[in-house]
């Protein structure tokens, strides 16, 4: 089935473009959170009028949205979380909300938490690669690096020298 995305879907298209996707997952994903509509001749029509109008607004946001890449583009944050006896499964989860707070603290960018193409939470310590959607065109990939806290050594510069005894 053929629809028009009205918002950036990750793994599925960006807002605006037209998809083929299996038709269980438009009648029970898609459309009932309001995220595509059925994409027949008199919304396609709608669309390529509303493209030439949303092209020339967005002609000098893409400029901006290419300086934030290059802030942000293959950049590490890295965001704390509780661990269970397990050592790798978080106690809660690292949602897109969290993702924009590490890059605005970290990086010193603002990014709006539904621009973080999360498709899931994450659940488990690690590196994980996540993609910003800054513009339509314009798309970014940051490492996120989940860790525990109290696992972290902190080395302190007495600890560092050994002891001399003497005997």
């Amino acid at each position: 089935m053929k629809v028009i995305l009205k918002q950036t879907v990750p793994k599925v298209g960006k807002e605006g473009t037209v998809v083929a996707v299996a038709d269980g997952f438009a009648r029970n994903y898609l459309f009932p959170r309001g995220l595509a509509i059925v994409a027949d001749k008199n919304q396609l029509k709608a669309l390529e009028v509303r493209n030439v109008r949303l092209s020339a607004k967005f002609a000098d946001a893409k400029s901006s949205a290419e300086v934030l890449k290059e802030q942000i583009n293959g950049k590490t944050v890295r965001i704390p979380g509780q661990v269970g006896k397990d050592q790798g499964k978080l106690f809660g989860a690292i949602t897109s909300q969290n993702v924009a707070d590490a890059i605005r603290k970290q990086l010193g960018v603002e990014v709006d938490k539904r621009n973080v193409a999360l498709i899931e939470p994450i659940k488990r310590l690690g590196d994980h690669t996540v993609e910003v959607d800054l513009h339509r065109e314009v798309d970014a990939k940051l490492i996120v690096q989940v860790f525990d806290p109290a696992a972290e050594v902190v080395e302190t510069p007495a600890a560092a020298e050994p002891e001399l005894v003497e005997a």
